[in-house]
């Protein structure tokens, strides 16, 4: 089947010079099949608070949240009711510190709720994610001869529906006035400025869900105990920026 993702929401861009989380962000998406009635809605929300620990060191608490709903209206050879609603409630914690003038190492940690919550919270709900970050931020740097950022991590996120750790990797670049770039996984991107308030984009994305099934469902004669989904996104985006650090985008 084909599907078309449309995603808007607005955001507050990231805690000091770092890149290393955003301090609030409210999203929603909606991803329509094109060739039957099923469709896939996520509204997600997040809210950090950064705290100054000594010069040039953050500690970010906080917490997101993500109710994804599934209208399932085709024929399924299973009772797909209880898969209507699944809820990922996040709560997070990060460190950043800087190493040296311009290199940064960042850690997070995210203790998550991924669930149907049909009934009380067990511990197969809960899950550990998280990651760890290098940082060589050289976009203020006037001395630099071409100004950019690079991000180099490593993490493991349930959300993704893959059980293992992924390299975390972005290069951003300011190439003049009107071009950007940032390459990299699980998100890239080419930007235009018409001014520094007014930008459109063409970007491509990894995405996805990993959540507990409270109530198991029967597949085949099979338990199945828990849902997932990856997904990849490409498509164009524009950006409006209220000042520098509200942004709405679509």
């Amino acid at each position: 089947m084909k599907y078309t993702c449309l995603l808007f929401g607005l955001i507050c861009l990231n805690v000091s010079h770092s890149q290393f989380t955003d301090l609030a962000r409210l999203e929603y998406s909606f991803i329509p099949s094109s060739k039957s009635e099923d469709q896939y809605t996520r509204l997600r929300a997040l809210l950090n608070y950064p705290i100054k620990i000594r010069d040039k060191n953050n500690l970010v608490i906080g917490a997101e949240y993500n109710r994804i709903s599934l209208n399932l209206e085709e024929e399924y050879a299973f009772n797909n009711e209880d898969l209507r609603t699944l809820n990922i409630i996040d709560f997070n914690l990060g460190y950043t510190f800087k190493t040296s003038e311009y290199w940064r190492i960042g850690i997070k940690v995210n203790p998550r709720i991924a669930s149907t919550l049909k009934s009380t919270i067990t511990i197969d709900d809960v899950f550990l994610n998280g990651g760890v970050f290098a940082i060589n931020d050289r976009t203020d740097d006037e001395t630099a001869k071409k100004p950019y950022r690079l991000i180099l991590g490593l993490t493991y996120n349930t959300n993704v529906g893959i059980p293992f750790p992924l390299p975390f990797i972005n290069y951003y670049r300011r190439l003049n006035n009107n071009w950007s770039f940032s390459a990299g996984i699980p998100k890239s991107n080419l930007k235009y400025y018409f001014n520094e308030s007014s930008i459109i984009q063409v970007f491509t994305s990894l995405d996805g869900y990993f959540t507990n099934l409270q109530e198991p469902i029967i597949i085949d004669g099979q338990q199945a105990d828990n849902i997932s989904l990856s997904v990849a996104v490409g498509g164009l985006g524009y950006e409006y920026c209220f000042t520098d650090n509200l942004v709405s985008y679509l």
